[in-house]
């Protein structure tokens, strides 16, 4: 599919932001100033304000959305990075300081307690946290930040090996890992670590300016440490550091055991003395890949199909982003790695972003991917004030969205990708890698913790810290005779880089759709209409309602841990 943001329907007019107005800071200077020096005396002003506001923010979103697409479909195009570079280093430092004169307005503006709490309690409460720990300084900290994020995505988006005569993106040789043979697997594995090692001195380096920037940044803000100052930036309202930790520690009592029963079972039917990295992802019981498409088409109709048997007006919008191409699938050299939605803010339409290598999971992603979008359409037919795309959602709740739509759409792979034999193996791989999911975040999510609370670490008690942390939550996997590959494995993880201490909410949102997904097998109607019902809400509630909205309970106690633990331990049973 060839992307054209040009050829975007444009269906929700400007009524404050002048049509065709040009992007330069001259002419945005001129939206910022004339919002600055309106009077709010009554609600009517304030609420007609932050609706102007809002078209503005989402005109500059949109415009940052676009550079950022262009940019991570094609980090070897000089004139797209050039662009994405020009907005992080220009454009957007000038923005935040004018954004922030808007803050200030809004926070002192004597209407705002007018404000009706249904409609904007949760935007006054982000608001007012925005403001308070604002630091002009920090701009320029966060301008730095964003451009060596830029540069971990060109270096591993430049990253292929020749294997088998020809020449493959990392994403592409991760299918080989699912091969049958165990040395074509390992052949796969040590090319593709070699690469990746090739820069690991690089990537380190990329880090540590990142850890530094973030440490100052938090610093200047009157936190001790990024962990505090993440959590008041990212809206974490509802839960704290703390509770992290006691994540962790259900994670490591319950799923960890879990885990280790189905690294046991793997290591008796291979049949090998230990399982070694390359022995992770190939099928236990001999059988070839599953190999449920043959083209990025075929994918796209397949997918359709699933959605389609999950509920008609979810695979409506589906086929609308078909329609007007807002799908970039297919991995090849140059594009950066990994899976995202993003949204054009302006026209309200969501964009699929990932590297397809013709995979199971690629079915997987696209269905998660596609939630993610469905949360979008259903936003923008809610027609919700502040809408500015997913930015304002809490994205603990985003990832429920499509981590929902992952495990529903896996119930209806039948008929569509695999028969009978293959649709249950899919799904057994599907439970399976949830039970791993709640093990890796805990691993992500604690490491992270570790770094921004020792901020003066050298690299060897980096590596020391990864390998202890990794080794609380694993299974059975063995890096013997690979120390070197162990202790950079977190390079791997884009989030560390991009998205700093942005994982446990994977593992929240597990919880959530865990518990979507279990009611929908025994009331499929009665779950997708809370499902639809709760996403339609957008950010407008706090996570709690969110989360009862959709029909399952805020918790993130070890009591519902444990729970999840054995329904899941239960589910897998049925597949033996």
């Amino acid at each position: 599919m060839v992307f054209d943001y040009t050829k975007l329907p444009r269906e929700f007019p400007r009524k404050f932001v002048p049509a065709g107005m040009a992007f330069t800071w001259e002419e945005l200077s001129r939206q910022f100033q004339s919002l600055n020096e309106r009077d709010l005396r009554t609600r009517d002003d304030l609420e007609g304000w932050m609706a102007d506001e809002d078209e503005l923010n989402a005109v500059i979103y949109e415009r940052k959305t676009l550079a950022f697409v262009n940019n991570t479909r094609q980090t070897d195009d000089a004139e797209y990075r050039q662009a994405y570079l020009s907005y992080i280093r220009d454009m957007e430092p000038k923005i935040k300081l004018a954004s922030f004169d808007l803050l200030k307005k809004y926070v002192g503006a004597s209407p705002r307690r007018e404000l009706p709490g249904e409609s904007y309690r949760t935007t006054d409460r982000v608001r007012e946290t925005a403001a308070s720990i604002f630091r002009e300084e920090n701009v320029e900290l966060e301008r730095k930040d964003a451009e060596l994020a830029e540069q971990y995505q060109s270096t591993i988006g430049a990253m292929t090996v020749t294997f088998r005569g020809e020449e493959r993106t990392i994403q592409q040789m991760s299918r080989f890992l699912e091969e049958t043979d165990r040395g074509v697997r390992e052949q796969a594995w040590r090319m593709t670590q070699d690469r990746l090692l090739a820069d690991s001195e690089k990537l380190d380096l990329i880090y540590d300016g990142m850890v530094r920037l973030r440490d100052q940044a938090a610093r200047n803000a009157g936190f001790d440490n990024y962990v505090r100052y993440a959590f008041r930036q990212r809206n974490r309202f509802d839960y704290t550091p703390e509770d992290c930790s006691r994540f962790h520690d259900a994670v490591e009592k319950y799923f960890v055991p879990l885990s280790g029963k189905i690294d046991e079972e793997r290591l008796e039917k291979m049949g090998v003395d230990r399982l070694m990295p390359w022995d992770i992802h190939v099928d236990p019981e001999g059988r070839p890949p599953l190999s449920p498409f043959n083209d990025v088409s075929e994918l796209v109709a397949g997918c359709s199909k699933v959605i389609g048997r999950v509920d008609p007006q979810l695979s409506g919008f589906f086929s609308r982003m078909v329609e007007l191409e807002l799908l970039d699938l297919e991995s090849r050299k140059g594009k950066a790695p990994g899976g995202y939605q993003d949204d054009f803010s302006e026209v309200r339409l969501p964009f699929i972003f990932m590297n397809a290598a013709k995979r199971d999971n690629d079915v997987r992603t696209l269905l998660h991917e596609s939630g993610h979008s469905s949360h979008s359409f259903l936003m923008r037919a809610a027609g919700l004030p502040f809408y500015n795309s997913g930015q304002n959602l809490p994205t603990e709740f985003a990832e429920v969205a499509s981590t929902s739509m992952e495990l529903m759409g896996g119930e209806h792979l039948e008929g569509v990708f695999y028969g009978p034999d293959e649709a249950k193996r899919s799904n057994k791989t599907e439970v399976i890698q949830s039970i791993k999911l709640f093990t890796w975040v805990a691993t992500i999510d604690a490491y992270q913790h570790w770094v921004y609370t020792h901020p003066s670490h050298t690299h060897e008690e980096r590596s020391e810290a990864w390998a202890r942390i990794f080794r609380r939550f694993s299974g059975m996997e063995s890096y013997e005779g690979f120390d070197r590959s162990l202790r950079f494995r977190w390079q791997r993880q884009l989030h560390l880089f991009q998205f700093p201490l942005y994982y446990i909410e994977y593992g929240i949102a597990n919880l959530g759709a865990l518990g979507i997904w279990l009611r929908y097998r025994g009331d499929p109607t009665g779950a997708i209409e809370a499902y639809k019902g709760a996403l339609s809400l957008g950010g407008s509630r706090p996570l709690p309602e969110l989360f009862r909205a959709a029909g399952v309970a805020w918790d993130l106690g070890a009591g519902n841990i444990e729970g999840y633990s054995k329904e899941l331990a239960s589910v897998l049973k049925t597949f033996t």
